[in-house]
């Protein structure tokens, strides 16, 4: 499902990480698809309108909110609202002010204690492996984590959406730590994975965009980051997520290594 907003030819927005795992029908994708495409001026009007312009009941409109997350059609508009405006409103001239975002910036969004104990976690792990998991973009990342860990010593195991679920399952007994990644938190592949790590009661460690999403939330730990484009799930506009995920992964592998020389020291 998708809304036709476009810079010249290339369609923008992409609604289908908003209903994933949701359980929409086909009448309450329909209500949404309406509300999306005249989010200008569905606010004035009203469920009854909506629901009389759809040939449906003001329930299903309500039951469509509550599905999604939301307390009702209200609080439904206006979390849409900014992320079809933001996405509706950009172009590929994107004003600098997205790129002036900083380490500290995505300190604020994540707890010292949080990095200090992720950080204790892969320092103490030993004979078993840390294993990653990502798809699309989010894949890219996750070689570049996979790679820098190998490097600091660690047993890492990387797979994707293109491995066969069999490298994760033959590998569960083995796994200290379990990482995804996804700028959604949404991705059904990657949540797969994770409650199948969850079941076999590994540490489980997710990298996601700072609202709330499923994945964060049957995470042991979270880490969160800025999605300047939500809508954006095929990553065509210009969004620091990926450059500020690999400044946090940075960050982490700093604070390891002062880590480590310390407990050297002592």
């Amino acid at each position: 499902m998708s809304k036709k907003c476009k810079v010249g030819e290339i369609e923008l927005m992409d609604l289908k990480k908003l209903t994933v795992g949701k359980h929409l029908t086909e009448l309450e994708t329909s209500i949404l698809e309406y509300i999306i495409e005249n989010i200008d001026t569905v606010l004035k009007m009203g469920v009854r309108e909506i629901a009389k312009n759809n040939y449906t009941s003001p329930a299903s409109v309500i039951r469509l909110s509550k599905k999604l997350g939301y307390t009702g059609f209200v609080d439904m508009y206006y979390h849409l609202l900014p992320k079809v405006k933001k996405t509706e409103h950009q172009s590929l001239n994107v004003d600098e002010e997205i790129f002036k975002y900083s380490l500290s910036d995505i300190l604020k969004k994540n707890q010292k204690k949080d990095i200090d104990f992720f950080v204790e976690k892969i320092l103490h792990l030993k004979q078993k492996y840390i294993f990653i998991y990502a798809t699309g973009f989010s894949a890219i990342a996750a070689e570049y984590l996979y790679k820098k860990l190998l490097v600091l010593g660690k047993k890492t195991i990387i797979a994707t959406g293109t491995d066969s679920i069999g490298i994760v399952e033959s590998n569960l007994e083995d796994i200290g730590i379990f990482i995804v990644i996804s700028k959604s938190g949404e991705t059904q592949q990657v949540m797969d994975k994770l409650l199948s790590a969850n079941e076999q009661s590994i540490f489980t460690v997710s990298f996601t965009k700072e609202e709330p999403n499923r994945i964060a939330n049957v995470s042991d730990l979270n880490f969160k980051l800025v999605d300047n484009n939500e809508l954006d799930d095929r990553n065509i506009l210009p969004n620091t997520f990926f450059p500020n995920l690999l400044l946090l992964f940075e960050y982490l592998f700093k604070v390891f290594l002062d880590q480590k020389k310390l407990k050297i020291e002592e």
